[in-house]
Order: structure tokens, then sequence, then C-alpha cells
């Protein structure tokens, strides 16, 4: 597989909108990316604000990586890390592949529920911190090198987050119905 190191050495906004409209799958499971947000290291509202933890190690270590975290102590997220201290969070997927284990995972029949969030993504890709720090073009990993070209790519505020909330670093395929909310 091709490295994803030299994509993922540029800033986080740039990468997060790269990936809009690109496949991702995890051990076969997964879809279309439809939705993600930017953090960079001077960034408040970003984990490596305050510099390195065991906890955001993964942001300080090699592009083309993940960083796996558990929020609020009850869903996994997945990020894509860029340049030191900068990640993308991936918010959101239009479901495609593997759909019969991503909907048995969720305990959801309706596919606009499976992967219309954060926390909802990872359970239904079946991603947990044991992923953290692995990289992103290797097994089980799987990150289609191009998207759907003439895409309606909206940007707005970032959700979820109390600092830095006016940064435009959210981003979403416009008119999707599987976003983890409406963009303004």
């Amino acid at each position: 597989m091709q490295s994803h190191t030299l994509e993922f050495s540029q800033p986080a906004h740039l990468v997060a909108k790269s990936l809009i409209g690109r496949r991702f799958l995890v051990s076969g499971c997964g879809g279309i990316i439809v939705e993600t947000e930017a953090y960079a290291p001077d960034d408040p509202a970003s984990h490596s604000f305050r510099g390195p933890t065991a906890r955001n190690k993964a942001m300080f270590g090699n592009p083309g990586t993940a960083y796996v975290y558990r929020s609020y102590g009850i869903h996994w997220c997945l990020n894509f890390v860029c340049t030191c201290g900068s990640a993308v969070l991936i918010r959101a997927m239009e479901p495609h592949w593997g759909l019969d284990v991503m909907r048995e995972r969720r305990d959801v029949s309706d596919d606009r529920s499976l992967c219309s969030g954060p926390g909802k993504l990872t359970q239904a890709l079946g991603v947990d911190g044991g992923f953290d720090r692995w990289a992103l073009d290797q097994y089980p990993f799987e990150l289609g090198a191009t998207r759907i070209d003439d895409l309606n790519i909206l940007s707005g505020r970032r959700v979820g987050i109390t600092r830095a909330v006016d940064i435009p670093w959210r981003f979403g395929l416009g008119g999707s119905p599987f976003l983890s909310r409406p963009f303004n």
C-alpha cells in the first residue's frame, strides 16, 4: 500500500476538507467520509494545546496514523494525525460496506444512524483504543486514494467544544443525510 505520510504532512484543516468524499474502511466495514473536524496545536480546543500527554501522544507522532481516544469516558473517537500536534476527527460517514456487521455492532436498522457521529462511527467500525497509533495505510485500515470530484463541501463551526468555537474547521458533504448534525 502507498504511504499516507506525505498526504497528512500538511495543516489539519486542509486534510479535513480533502477527506470529504473519500472511501474509508476498517476490516472491510465502512463507507464514504461525509463529515470531519480539524484541530491544530495552537487551537485551544485541541487535545494537543497544552503539549504531549499519555492520552494525546499519538497527535505528536507520525502523520498518517490513528489517534483514538475516549470521549467523556463513553465513546471512542477516531482521528487522523497530520502535522505535529494536529489531527482530523472523523465525525460521520455514509455507510456502504459491511452493513450487516455494522448494524449488528450498533444494534440499529436505520443506516442513517450507523455512522452519523464520531461515537456511532467507531462503534460501527469496531474501533477502540487498541487502534491508537496504528498506520492508516496498513490493514485493517483502507483509505481510498481518490475522492469524488465536484462535491458541495460545506464548512462551519465545530461542535461539542467550548473553546475556539468560531473556527470554521468542520467540513461536510452538502445535502448528505448522514451528517452528525446539519450545517447552519
